[in-house]
């Protein structure tokens, strides 16, 4: 096991917390950079630290030390703050659980309107598979620190509620599970976890549940947002997303489109060799 010096650091929402060099290694091994790159970092995290340094400024170090030795395993470790810049909308957020959700086997309708047994509803996500059928809301934040608490499921069960009066009714449903679920690119108040088990609400959070967080699902499908690519500029990177490309995949799949968004054809090569390399899972 590390020995740590028991420096403090303070985290975004302004927690002090135990500096841990196992979750740094472990997050730097999970980008899928080698042992030498690991400890080299590792090395010059430890060399920098002071009583009560920020996380963020921790990150910020590794990722541009990490940047310098490999692109793609920089893209791979910037995950959680690249579903951050997934907005201002929200909608590429809701596009984005609609892949991981294809990925896993369902038939998939993003933005549609459900009539329900007593008003309509508009839902993020309608997803089939055998005899299962989900209603899923996505709750976007852009900041880490901004987590959904209570109002929110209690609002969307009423919500789920009034659908599956019809659903319920619906030709070839009588033997069909439904659900309604809430994925959140953050985290979940003790609160708001404690309702939706409670209420059989799946609930669905950067690191919730423990087996089966959008990490997990992020991890198992290989199904990188396109905002964590560090070679293109945050304006290619939004004009991809107005038009619906949302992950890696989209972009290696379609070269073309860095014509589109007037990305310079002397980056090209650059781009999509990052865009291919993280398209790789760690087993690759």
């Amino acid at each position: 096991m590390e020995e740590d010096n028991h420096i403090v650091v303070t985290k975004m929402s302004g927690e002090k917390v135990s500096f841990s060099s196992m979750k740094l290694r472990y997050s730097l091994e999970k980008s899928g950079a080698g042992a030498k790159d690991v400890e080299d970092i590792l090395t010059t995290i430890k060399a920098m630290l002071y009583e009560g340094i920020s996380t963020k400024e921790i990150y910020a170090k590794a990722f541009s030390l990490l940047r310098k030795k490999s692109r793609a395993n920089a893209a791979r470790y910037k995950l959680k703050r690249a579903l951050l810049e997934l907005g201002p909308t929200g909608y590429p957020f809701e596009q984005y659980v609609g892949e991981l959700l294809k990925y896993q086997g369902y038939d998939v309708i993003v933005g549609t309107i459900v009539q329900g047994h007593c008003i309509p509803h508009e839902v993020d996500v309608i997803a089939k598979k055998n005899n299962t059928q989900l209603m899923v809301e996505c709750k976007f934040h852009t900041k880490q620190t901004r987590h959904s608490d209570v109002k929110i499921p209690l609002y969307i069960q009423s919500r789920f509620k009034d659908i599956e009066k019809v659903w319920a009714k619906l030709p070839g449903h009588e033997d069909t599970f439904h659900q309604g679920w809430i994925v959140t690119n953050t985290r979940f108040t003790t609160v708001a976890l404690e309702y939706g088990l409670c209420a059989g609400l799946q609930l669905v959070g950067w690191d919730y549940p423990k087996h089966g967080s959008l990490k997990d699902r992020i991890d198992i499908a290989g199904l990188h947002p396109i905002t964590c690519l560090t070679s293109i500029t945050n304006k290619e990177k939004s004009t991809l997303l107005k038009r619906k490309k949302v992950l890696c995949k989209d972009l290696c799949a379609n070269p073309q489109l860095l014509f589109e968004i007037g990305a310079k054809e002397s980056r090209h090569a650059k781009i999509l060799a990052e865009a291919e390399a993280v398209c790789k899972t760690n087993g690759d």
